[in-house]
């Protein structure tokens, strides 16, 4: 298999280099930068597997330069942020971050995360487009893109085109939350203006379809006062 490449990203050149070795260490390879436009040029000439990305940096913050990675990649980010209070590890999950990492952190720990994320992305995530197939599996739910076709626990269910889109946008982002706007804009290709309504109505309807109790779902979840995502599970 071949070497994971890694970016780490963190303005404290110590740090970075500390992380490198370990993760040198590890087999992998790695790629630094020292604050977020750096990252993303970084991201422009290599192909990277992975980010290890500092929050608190000059230039352009962890938080923004993750939402602009997260415009085209869906790689695996882990966070690393000298805050630890549950309100910043949920705003930067909910933006789009896999993992969050709290300084100081257990060297072992951090190698345990990435293997875990690499694990996820290389075998689930990555493989399956290498090997030119349209399928999204998460849990019971299945979807063929190319066949426009969707089961739930292998049993069939027929989707309008528009949820379908939206459940395909959820599904190739699961664990991530999106608002409504968010949504209306990727599925509508359109400026979003008072959409809330208009994206409920079909998370509802997706709902009744795809949950066997729609009121306790397993895997359309609303987070309250953010948007909405596909359970991992």
């Amino acid at each position: 298999m071949e070497t994971a490449r890694i970016l780490v990203v963190d303005d404290d050149k110590t740090i970075a280099g500390a992380i490198e070795k370990l993760l040198v260490m590890e087999g992998y390879e790695v790629i630094k930068a020292y604050n977020g436009m750096e990252a993303l040029d970084a991201l422009v000439s290599n192909d990277v597997q992975l980010i290890i990305l500092d929050i608190m940096m000059p230039k352009l913050d962890g938080l923004s330069t993750m939402m602009k990675v997260r415009d085209g990649k869906n790689i695996p980010i882990i966070l690393l942020s000298a805050k630890s209070e549950d309100s910043d590890k949920i705003l930067g999950l909910s933006m789009g971050a896999d993992d969050y990492v709290t300084k100081p952190f257990n060297p072992q720990e951090l190698v345990a995360r990435v293997k875990s994320q690499l694990r996820r992305y290389l075998h689930l995530g990555a493989k399956d487009s290498a090997n030119g197939t349209s399928k999204i599996v998460v849990g019971g739910l299945c979807m063929d893109v190319e066949k426009a076709e969707f089961t739930v626990d292998g049993e069939p269910v027929k989707l309008t085109a528009k949820e379908f889109k939206i459940l395909e946008f959820l599904m190739k982002n699961a664990g991530r939350v999106f608002s409504a706007e968010q949504i209306y804009e990727k599925v509508w290709q359109e400026p979003a203006y008072s959409v809330e309504n208009t994206v409920m109505v079909h998370i509802r309807r997706i709902r009744e379809k795809i949950e066997i109790n729609p009121k306790e779902p397993k895997y359309l979840k609303v987070v309250w006062g953010i948007g909405y995502k596909i359970e991992k599970v």
